[in-house]
């Protein structure tokens, strides 16, 4: 199996997608080979120096995860290391809007946790966007950018019920309508109150959620609170200070104002309404005849 790099630096890095490209192989995708990590190194493009952007509490944090999920499915891993990650890295949204640096993540830092998490039992291979693909694909951008669109305000939990269910990873984080907060945060509600309790159930959810957004203006009808831009700021400062995030409780986030309740509760009752009409692949209704 992949192993972890012999090679680590202190400091975060960017890798281009076209020299990305060249460490993908087959080998890797089978789990069969090892990034030549002082290779790699060699061809990427350092970022400014920054207690933030030290790779040793990043790669503590994903050693500490695959440990204490060991004798789990890799797929639980996702609910704890999200909102951990996110608040480690103390990125703002333009920084990880950069694949570059989620390719570096992935091949510098953490190719065996890659694996580990995404090998598909079945193909016995590793789909090479784990490793350089799309924000809500890519192996570490989704787990950050999860955390990121589920939070509230400072409170992470919304954000580990969202990725304990993996349709509402990968098909949601798809979504422009995610970054409308009460949206997000209305989608979460249903899956606490089990509305929608299985990752069909999430993935119909989500797509009926989403037709209705062409019609239905949620940011009008569910109105949010603007951002608070001088929160985020002084969350991020907080990592330049060079603070320390312990593993095992769950982190605070920036401190920015909560969804407003009142928006949240009127699309949750929208969205159930709307769930409640919505086919959900694999489940007949009693007028439907057998296959």
């Amino acid at each position: 199996m992949t192993e972890k790099p012999e090679y680590l630096p202190e400091q975060m890095a960017r890798l281009a997608d076209e020299e990305a490209a060249r460490f993908i192989t087959d080998g890797l995708l089978s789990g069969k080979e090892n990034v030549p990590s002082i290779a790699l190194n060699q061809v990427t493009e350092p970022l400014p120096e920054s207690p933030r952007r030290r790779l040793r509490a990043v790669r503590d944090l994903i050693d500490d995860a695959m440990y204490l999920h060991r004798n789990e499915r890799p797929t639980q891993v996702d609910a704890w290391l999200a909102p951990r990650l996110h608040a480690i890295l103390r990125l703002t949204r333009a920084e990880a809007a950069d694949p570059a640096a989620w390719n570096y993540l992935a091949l510098g830092v953490a190719p065996d946790f890659v694996v580990w998490r995404h090998l598909s039992e079945q193909k016995k291979t590793v789909n090479a966007q784990y490793f350089k693909g799309p924000h809500h694909k890519q192996a570490f951008a989704r787990l950050w950018w999860a955390a990121e669109l589920f939070r509230d305000g400072p409170d992470y939990e919304p954000a580990v019920t969202a990725c304990g269910n993996q349709d509402m990873l990968n098909t949601v984080l798809r979504l422009d309508v995610i970054d409308h907060r009460p949206t997000a945060q209305a989608l979460v509600r249903l899956l606490r109150q089990g509305v929608a309790r299985t990752g069909r159930d999430a993935n119909a959810l989500a797509k009926a959620v989403n037709a209705a957004a062409a019609t239905l203006m949620y940011d009008v009808i569910a109105p949010d609170v603007p951002r608070d831009g001088d929160a985020v700021r002084r969350w991020v400062d907080e990592g330049e200070a060079g603070l320390t995030i312990l593993h095992r409780p769950l982190p605070t986030g920036p401190a920015e104002e909560r969804a407003p309740e009142s928006s949240v509760e009127h699309l949750t009752e929208s969205f159930a309404q709307l769930f409640a009409d919505a086919p959900v692949r694999g489940v007949r209704t009693e007028e439907e005849p057998p296959a």
